[in-house]
């Protein structure tokens, strides 16, 4: 089973933005799938659960976007699993939750897959850290840093801010790059 959430922001603002990178690895996966998310208020987040087979082996695989705002993730993600699979709320259970997320430690076109270890700083996850009361859950960094070592844009506006074509063709590569090995 794989339950995979991607963070970012609801609304026609925030598309294309850095911040989005896992909301776009979600519609990317939805779309190889050719599934639907659907809308439901009870746990302010679209979502798909179905089964999908694979070398002849069937897997349940769920897709989860929050529609509240990133800094509200944790409170979507906490009523999703108490309301499906409340034994994932347990720290020992984290072996099938994915949360993809942007991640300015890394460059634009990386990514890593690491259980319990995010970037230094993201409120997404802090959301999800302070719902959950644990970091044991696999998180899929998705980088979207392509300053070339230029601070001065704040980085709160930074991942805000709307990717340019090419950047947003490199984050495109890596995210084809994830699905293959997350479903090779």
């Amino acid at each position: 089973m794989k339950i995979i959430m991607g963070l970012g922001n609801p609304g026609k603002d925030y598309e294309q933005t850095r911040h989005n990178a896992g909301f776009a690895l979600v519609d990317h996966l939805a779309q190889k799938f050719s599934l639907a998310l659907k809308f439901d208020k009870k746990f302010t987040a679209s979502y798909v659960k179905t089964e999908i087979i694979r070398h002849a082996v069937a897997e349940d695989l769920c897709l989860i976007k929050s529609t509240a705002f990133m800094n509200n993730s944790g409170q979507s993600l906490r009523a999703f699993l108490a309301y499906f699979y409340p034994e994932i709320l347990e720290e020992d259970e984290g072996n099938h939750l994915i949360v993809a997320h942007d991640d300015l430690d890394l460059e634009l076109g990386e990514f890593k897959l690491q259980k319990g270890k995010g970037p230094k700083i993201h409120n997404g996850l802090a959301s999800i850290y302070q719902q959950l009361g644990h970091k044991n859950f696999w998180h899929l960094r998705l980088g979207v840093d392509s300053r070339n070592g230029e601070r001065s844009i704040a980085p709160s506006n930074y991942v805000l801010m709307k990717m340019l074509e090419a950047e947003q063709a490199k984050l495109q590569e890596v995210i084809n790059k994830v699905s293959d090995s997350l479903f090779a």
